[in-house]
Formats: structure tokens, sequence, C-alpha cells
């Protein structure tokens, strides 16, 4: 059966130079005149959509659908912005490993990612990892991150036609989150210690494999082969 690999962005892909914290920041400013409106939220695997709620409801404000479509526009510009800075970088092994696993008939490659589907291609385009990536599911899909293996399941289907059961896919992402997700449809999960959490708080979640990084490409795709 061939496997389904879907990849978080933010910690496990890339590490962005906190240009998603600053653009949000600016936008939050704009549309309300509160500086650093962000400050103290959570954001380690969470979808965007519940960061926003998060401060909105942290500074008790209250808004409309309009008001958030045009919060993201904003956010948007601001991240073009910030990524075009040059901060960030992609994690250690994941080219490699993205290519070998690209090379292979049997994976195929998506994103599952808190990001909207824009800030996600965003967040990649400076690293020409876009093209890895035709399918995915984004935080502009659910608030709820476990919402979105089974949308990303459809769209492969849509797009490629082919078919995988939950327990054919695998999370790689660097937050207990990630590892909740896959748990919560019974899918296989890696987890990565290149973002906010350590190697040992990794360990008490319920990940497969719990990795430093993604620079052993080999145990990577062994891994997914044998299992």
């Amino acid at each position: 059966m061939p496997r389904f690999v879907l990849f978080d962005i933010d910690g496990t892909l890339i590490d962005s130079g906190h240009a998603g914290f600053m653009a949000l920041n600016l936008a939050f400013q704009h549309l309300t005149g509160i500086t650093n409106g962000f400050a103290g939220i959570g954001f380690a695997g969470k979808t965007d959509l519940r960061i926003i709620k998060d401060a909105l409801e942290k500074h008790q404000i209250q808004v409309n659908s309009r008001w958030l479509e045009r919060f993201l526009r904003l956010y948007l510009l601001h991240l073009r912005t910030a990524m075009a800075r040059g901060t960030g970088h992609v994690n250690p092994g994941v080219r490699p490993l993205l290519e070998t696993l690209a090379a292979d008939e049997d994976f195929y490659l998506g994103l599952l990612t808190g990001n909207t589907e824009d800030g996600a291609r965003t967040k990649l385009d400076p690293f020409t990892l876009n093209s890895y990536f035709p399918v995915g599911a984004y935080g502009n899909d659910s608030e709820d991150r476990n919402a979105l293996l089974p949308l990303a399941v459809q769209r492969l289907a849509e797009h490629s036609t082919i078919s995988v059961s939950y327990s054919d896919c695998v999370i790689i992402g660097d937050t207990p989150l990630d590892v909740v997700c896959a748990d919560y449809h019974g899918a296989r999960s890696i987890a990565v210690a290149t973002g906010s959490y350590d190697l040992e708080a990794l360990r008490d979640t319920q990940a497969d494999i719990v990795l430093p990084d993604l620079s052993d490409t080999n145990k990577i795709f062994n891994w997914l082969k044998g299992w």
C-alpha cells in the first residue's frame, strides 16, 4: 500500500525566523491599535484560526467574518515581507528526506499544518519546498487540527486518484498536538525536536518515533518502508 507522509511546517520543515509571529502582531496592531497583541499566546501545534481567536479572547475583542478576512489579508502581506528578510532556514535533514521520499513511488507527500494555505505556501516558497507538496490540509480549513487529516486524504484522492486509509498515513511534526492528530485517526507519527519541544517532552507522547531532527534519512526511510 502507498504511504501518505504529511509534514508540519514551523519547527518541522523550517524555522521561519519568527516571521509568522511578527506578521500576526503587525496585522493585529493595524486593525486594533494593540502593540504585540500575540505576546503570551501559545503557538505550538495550534492552527492560525485558533491562535487568532486566543488573541481576540485575551484582549476581549469581538469580530465578524469580514474582520477576519481583512486580518488574514494583512497578515499575508506582512508575512511576505518578513520572509523576504531571509532570517529563516530549512531544518536539518529536510531536503535529503524529501528528495528520497519523492523519488520513491510508494510515497505521497503532503502538508498538515496549522498555517493557512496562503501562509504555508509563503513560508515554503523562499526555500523552494512547495513543489514537494501538491496537496495538504491547512489552518484555514478548521481551527481543530484533528479535523485536518481527513481533508488531506480526501484531497490526495482528488488530486491523484490514490485512496489511502488513515492507518497508511504518517504525520511528521514537532509538537504533541501533531502526535495527538495522528493518534486520533489511527495514523502513525514521527515527532522531531527541532521546534519548541525537546526530546524528553516528545518521548512523553505516543509518537512511534522520536528524533532530534530529520537528518537520519536512512532510518526514517527504512521505518516508513517497513511498518
